[in-house]
């Protein structure tokens, strides 16, 4: 009997110890994790910005305030802003887009580039946006070089004999320098002249060659701006801004532990 008696106990005290537990776990009412609908950073890294839209049934305890690392960069929360969103929110948005183009003849551009474009600001503003022509933009993205053979010929008529000495070695064209590289002789028959043999006069037909480099432009680079207005329907949200600081990583040196010197071993005497 006085065992029953003591399990009883035990089991009493266990259940008394168990139910504020219980009743701590049924109550408590665990953040959710939020996730926000957009984020910026600044140029230089040092800022990021991450935008939460809660609607009334989501938890602001659930934004995530713990420090990070990111890009070289370790942050910390400096401060969390809360913004009523209005119903309607919209402005001017401008967009600059940049693609690459094969060739620069206009038809060919702004066939790349639609007349509307439809866009989504970081923030969450959304819009139809329209191409601006006078802003359009086309240049060069990279040039290139190829070379190619060319060659000239030359007669030099009324030559007493078939001697290149009368031929020039090389001559000038176009700007470019060619280099002698054949000749055909010609035979000009010229009779006789009061009773007398005149001779043979010979005609060389020379070849120059030599090559011609030129530049070319490999592609093109175009940039256009779209504008137009971008809104938004808040839903009855509201908006908090959690501002990230960050600061550079430091990288770790090495630690200089000096001269590695060993302690000399004790002799026995």
């Amino acid at each position: 009997m006085k065992k029953l008696t003591a399990v009883c106990a035990l089991a009493l005290a266990l259940t008394m110890a168990l139910t504020p537990a219980a009743h701590a776990a049924e109550w408590a009412d665990p953040a959710q994790v939020c996730y926000p609908s957009s984020v910026t950073q600044s140029e230089d890294g040092t800022e990021i910005r991450k935008f939460y839209d809660l609607s009334p049934e989501d938890n602001p305890a659930g934004i995530p305030r713990s420090d990070f690392e990111q890009d070289g960069f370790h942050y910390t929360l400096v401060d969390l802003l809360k913004q009523e969103l209005p119903e309607h929110e919209s402005r001017q948005h401008t967009e600059t887009v940049t693609l690459e183009s094969k060739s620069k003849d206009m038809a060919s551009v702004l066939a790349l580039l639609p007349q509307e474009k439809e866009f989504i600001t970081d923030d969450g503003l959304a819009g139809t946006l329209t191409l601006r022509l006078d802003t359009v933009q086309v240049e060069a993205s990279g040039y290139g070089s190829s070379t190619k053979q060319v060659s000239a010929t030359r007669t030099y008529p009324n030559l007493a004999g078939q001697d290149t000495q009368y031929i020039p070695k090389t001559i000038q064209d176009g700007g470019r320098t060619l280099t002698l590289q054949n000749i055909s002789w010609q035979t000009d028959n010229t009779g006789s002249l009061d009773g007398y043999a005149l001779g043979d006069r010979y005609t060389a037909v020379a070849t120059y060659t030599g090559s011609a480099t030129s530049s070319y432009v490999k592609g093109y680079t175009v940039t256009a701006d779209y504008t137009g207005t971008v809104s938004r329907i808040a839903l009855n949200k509201t908006r908090y801004v959690a501002i990230f600081e960050g600061t550079p990583l430091q990288p770790v040196e090495p630690v200089d532990e000096g001269p590695d010197v060993t302690a000399p071993a004790c002799h026995r005497q």
